[in-house]
């Protein structure tokens, strides 16, 4: 009795110390080698900007992860008799925390596989059943953009149904199906990828009828190692299309541009002069932007409030494909003049002192896009950012070369965490930029404190990428 009072003690005391492993687990979305390369790299997740969340599949876990930890335990103090054994014994189990993790991981992995494919089936026969038009969109940046632009656009004409957020996995995809799919007449399914063959999983479950190609280029190249990979992995969903199938591609990049080129169906180009749709006769400030949209050879005269070229970039993708399936010119004008920006996408908060929030995922692309529309306003320019990540060996010198750019653009740079600080602060000042005028912040309190110095009503600070805690 009094061996299994104390191991219930222990266990409510490891459960406690597990909680900063549970998660870096939960971050590496449980993929257990990069959850060992973390905490073999000592990269742990102490901050409060992620919460642990608690899943039904991590329920689950932690369950038999406690299960585990009470048998452990009570076999130590029940057949252990030497006190100074035992606990030597317990304070082995608590540092070898990582590997119960990682055992209770491959455990119940079968499970898991189980109860994910049966739900896949569920999702793959309910969208099978329905007469609608589905669209899969993929790329390394812009998916989520190009998707709400686009929905916003199809819901003048159609019932549109479309995975939230950054839904974009298996699972993500395939609760949306389940969970909210209805009586729609369109479902968009954004699709991201990590790793060769990602696309081919998602497409398969939503068999799409049109594939939107967006920007494609260095994401997530520390995974994917070769832009080549990347290239392979996002045509996977051109590859899924019927033979009557629409593909639409946006060609401001290299990698999109060659994928264009590649694909032998129905295609659409876009972002390109003289393509199927682009936009001529840009004027961008702090207001928003107003262009030409030149699509199928007839011009539209478009107004939004969105920053930036890359957004529209991303609008002229989406009113491609809305064109593509008979959305009147009018509601196509009237939806993007409506347009909000994203949250967290070159977003602006507040106008005395400006602030404009794009810190969700950046990339280099859109680091640098920031950068211009930052350029445009006028007062006392900051920039707070980590810099950008997984890239793989081309990190440090990507970083090092937006600190020149923001040494040519802004007036202070606040640079957060450790993880490209050195590589964006001797870029900056191999542009000459003030040293006295570089700050360096690990904690939110910190980099506020810092703004409260330097910042005066005049000011425009824009927050650029937000690392989660397993970054120092």
């Amino acid at each position: 009795m009094i061996a299994l009072l104390f191991t219930c003690i222990i266990v409510v005391i490891f459960f406690f110390w597990s909680l900063v492993f549970f998660k870096i687990y939960q971050l590496n979305q449980y993929k257990i080698s990069k959850f060992l390369d973390d905490i073999f790299l000592f990269k742990f997740a102490f901050g409060d900007k992620n919460k642990i969340v608690w899943t039904k599949r991590f329920i689950r876990f932690i369950v038999l992860y406690l299960v585990l930890s009470f048998v452990i335990f009570f076999l130590i103090t029940y057949f252990i008799s030497n006190v100074i054994l035992a606990f030597f014994n317990i304070l082995v189990v608590f540092v070898l925390c990582p590997l119960l993790i990682s055992l209770s991981h491959f455990i119940i992995l079968p499970l898991e596989e189980f109860i994910k494919l049966t739900y896949i089936k569920k999702a793959k026969k309910k969208i099978k059943g329905k007469k609608i038009i589905k669209i899969g969109i993929t790329g390394s940046y812009g998916k989520t953009s190009t998707k709400n632009i686009l929905m916003q656009i199809l819901e003048k004409q159609y019932k549109v149904c479309a995975t939230p957020f950054n839904y974009n996995t298996e699972m993500g995809i395939t609760k949306t199906i389940l969970n909210s799919l209805d009586d729609h007449e369109i479902f968009i399914a954004e699709m991201g990828a990590r790793r060769k063959l990602d696309i081919k999983k998602v497409a398969d479950i939503v068999s799409p009828d049109i594939a939107i190609i967006t920007t494609v280029g260095k994401a997530h190249l520390e995974s994917f190692k070769t832009v080549s990979e990347i290239e392979k992995t996002k045509f996977e969903l051109c590859q899924s299309l019927p033979k009557d199938g629409k593909a639409i591609f946006n060609g401001d990049s290299k990698s999109s541009l060659k994928l264009f080129k590649q694909f032998k169906g129905n295609k659409f180009l876009t972002n390109i002069p003289n393509s199927f749709a682009y936009a001529q006769n840009i004027k961008c400030n702090q207001h928003g932007s107003n262009f030409d949209l030149i699509i199928d050879g007839k011009v539209l005269k478009m107004k939004t409030k969105l920053l930036g070229k890359i957004n529209i970039n991303n609008i002229v993708t989406a009113c491609a494909c809305a064109y593509v399936l008979q959305v009147p010119k009018e509601d196509i004008i009237s939806a993007i003049a409506s347009l909000q920006p994203a949250e967290h996408r070159l977003q602006i908060l507040r106008e005395r002192p400006i602030v404009i929030d794009d810190s969700y995922n950046s990339n280099e692309i859109g680091f640098n896009e920031a950068l211009d529309v930052l350029s445009k306003f006028d007062g006392k320019k900051i920039v707070v950012t980590p810099g950008v990540v997984e890239l793989g060996s081309d990190q440090s010198a990507v970083n090092f070369k937006l600190g020149c750019k923001i040494a040519d653009i802004a007036d202070f740079v606040i640079i957060m965490n450790e993880v490209n600080k050195n590589d964006i602060y001797s870029g900056a000042i191999s542009h000459n930029f003030n040293r006295k005028n570089i700050f360096f912040a690990n904690t939110r309190k910190k980099q506020q404190d810092i703004l409260q110095l330097i910042m005066n009503e005049n000011s425009v600070v824009l927050f650029e990428n937000d690392l989660p805690d397993n970054y120092k």
